[in-house]
């Protein structure tokens, strides 16, 4: 993927005004800007060029930018399309609908051209971990076929983190640690959160049973073993920060918010942010996904367990970002977990 093509981008708003000012205020930041007025135009130009970077209003004639992203990402691309999203709709329902569509951001009306250039930064700056993702999301399969009862867990679980991370980047007490970046790398690199389970030994990894005390104590090490397998590849690419927020994944997302987790008894703000939202994530999939141990726990318990953990196994303040999205949690899973539901009747 060359610069050339990071650098364009194509605006896709049916509103005169809004192209107009868009437009100069891109051009003004460096980029090398197409507009269009609809959703058609838009993918025809995507079709046509090389095009990576795409600001497109939600509502608009012949396509609307929901069916737009959904073309995009329905569509064998040589190469990945950064998709911000311009709208008025901000009710967890819409939102539900963008992220399912495939926009990457979303930025709310009225619009700040500033804030539309800081974006697309962003995005460029993601558009450099295009086989970075791949790699990513392929040794994080690896780890998962050893356990056949996973199902679609990686998918579940990025996509709960995903969720969480765009709350709190909305309100809260980390608001101002979480950007758009930071939501991208989380969606991305939450599926490495268990990659140290390929050390592992079978008779542990896949007894069908629970385990004992002593296996426990085996199992829990793939925390260590995923982070040590991710240093090393830090130490090869020191400036990569997917890596080591990996590496922050896979080492804390079993610590504890009161200190009693592991491996090192993280307590508080001392566990990094990104292993405290994926700590949730993991959990809510565990609780409501089917293993040999145990039956699949509706929505409501899984719920009720949560809760019961604020403040001791969660960050208060994520248990109420959850709260504020149970709904799309709930939606979530049933959209990527209709097996495991299933064989758990």
């Amino acid at each position: 993927m060359s610069n050339e093509a990071r650098r364009r981008v194509l605006i896709a708003d049916d509103e005169t005004v809004t192209r107009q000012m868009l437009g100069a205020a891109l051009t003004r930041a460096g980029y090398d800007v197409v507009s269009v007025a609809d959703g058609r135009e838009a993918l025809g130009e995507l079709r046509r060029g090389s095009i990576q970077l795409v600001v497109c209003d939600w509502e608009m004639p012949h396509l609307s930018g929901v069916e737009l992203c959904r073309a995009v990402r329905s569509t064998g691309w040589d190469r990945y399309i950064y998709v911000i999203m311009l709208t008025s709709h901000d009710r967890p329902d819409d939102v539900l609908a963008g992220l399912e569509a495939g926009a990457d951001e979303f930025v709310s009306k009225p619009l700040r051209p500033a804030e539309i250039a800081v974006r697309l930064r962003v995005g460029e700056r993601l558009l450099t971990l295009g086989s970075a993702e791949l790699t990513i999301f392929l040794l994080a399969r690896l780890a998962e076929s050893r356990d056949p009862e996973t199902g679609e867990h990686l998918e579940r679980v990025r996509e709960y983190s995903r969720i969480l991370a765009i709350s709190l980047s909305r309100s809260g007490e980390h608001a101002d640690h979480i950007d758009g970046e930071f939501v991208q790398l989380i969606y991305q690199t939450s599926p490495l959160h268990d990659i140290g389970k390929v050390a592992i030994p079978d008779e542990v990894l896949l007894k069908p049973d629970r385990l004992t005390d002593r296996e426990f104590e085996i199992m829990k090490e793939h925390t260590l073993h995923g982070a040590r397998t991710l240093e090393a590849a830090i130490q090869r690419y020191p400036h990569a920060r997917y890596l080591r927020m990996a590496r922050e994944i896979a080492l804390t997302h079993h610590e504890k918010f009161d200190g009693t987790g592991y491996p090192l008894g993280l307590a508080g703000s001392d566990i990094p942010l990104a292993g405290r939202i994926v700590a949730i994530a993991d959990v809510y999939d565990a609780l409501t996904s089917r293993r040999v141990y145990k039956g699949a726990y509706p929505h409501e318990r899984a719920h009720e367990m949560i809760l019961e953990q604020s403040g001791i196994h969660f960050d208060p303040a994520i248990v109420r970002a959850y709260l504020q999205n149970e709904r799309l949690f709930a939606e979530t899973r049933q959209r990527f977990g209709d097996r495991d539901l299933l064989l758990a009747a």
